[in-house]
């Protein structure tokens, strides 16, 4: 049954978009997420970070929601170990879209831990839009490619631009990175239990906001999946009761 759904997934090469289409859509995916990374550089600057601390999250670490939540607690004066604790989870929803984005890619084993660098939001949307390996690779590569240097070179330019800007906080370029996750995120929202999490983990992010510490917030809006997957299995083995209470 696995194989069957692994094989319905990626389809026949013939009748997939042209190349140039894919391509086309991976670099205006990667140009428009690229340049935010300037507001992340500004945003790290100006909540204390060097300029090689700052280049140094973008080369290594790679995920502009991790990245913004880790400088935004610092920023705020929040626990250093509680800001990395809620960048770190926030950024293993990436080892999910890698179980899905390996079987879809194939790709070869030396290449793989290159390629997990590359795994995030915008290179998953790209990759699982396309209709075929082909075009899915392509879609990968380039968003990757064009992402990476993007954000790496804009990181760069926001941190020496920094001092120049005065007070980074006036200009609000920290929402930059939380807007790109949002916008990317929302149309991904597609079943009642995907939106019901959703509400509810900026319901308990936004509430707790003033009442715990920095970054500690973020930790428990992630209590808001299991929270709501309990509550529809409670509801789901209650219709079943009552389904059988019927029968007899």
């Amino acid at each position: 049954m696995a194989e069957q759904t692994a094989l319905a997934d990626i389809r026949a090469d013939d009748g997939g978009k042209p190349d140039a289409a894919v391509v086309r859509d991976a670099l205006g995916v990667g140009v428009a997420v690229g340049l935010s990374g300037f507001a992340f550089g500004v945003t790290s600057a100006g909540s204390g970070l060097t300029l090689w601390q700052t280049c140094a999250l973008s080369l290594l670490v790679f995920t502009g929601a991790s990245q913004f939540a880790l400088v935004g607690a610092l920023a705020a004066g929040g626990n250093p170990y509680a800001a990395a604790a809620g960048a770190f989870f926030l950024g293993v929803r990436n080892a999910f879209y890698g179980l899905r984005l390996s079987q879809l890619l194939a790709l070869p084993r030396a290449v793989r831990p290159f390629a997990a660098q590359w795994v995030i939001d915008e290179t998953t949307a790209v990759t699982l839009a396309q209709p075929t390996r082909r075009s899915a690779r392509i879609g990968f590569t380039v968003t990757g490619i064009t992402l990476y240097v993007l954000w790496n070179l804009t990181t760069l330019l926001g941190a020496l631009g920094a001092k120049a800007l005065g007070d980074t906080d006036a200009w609000g370029l920290d929402a930059a990175g939380p807007a790109v996750f949002l916008a990317l995120l929302a149309p991904m929202l597609k079943t009642s239990t995907e939106r019901a999490v959703a509400a509810l983990a900026v319901l308990l992010g936004l509430g707790l906001l003033p009442v715990l510490p920095a970054g500690v917030p973020v930790l428990a809006a992630a209590l808001a999946a299991p929270a709501v997957l309990y509550l529809r299995g409670r509801r789901g083995s209650g219709a079943r009761d009552d389904v059988r209470e019927g029968e007899r």
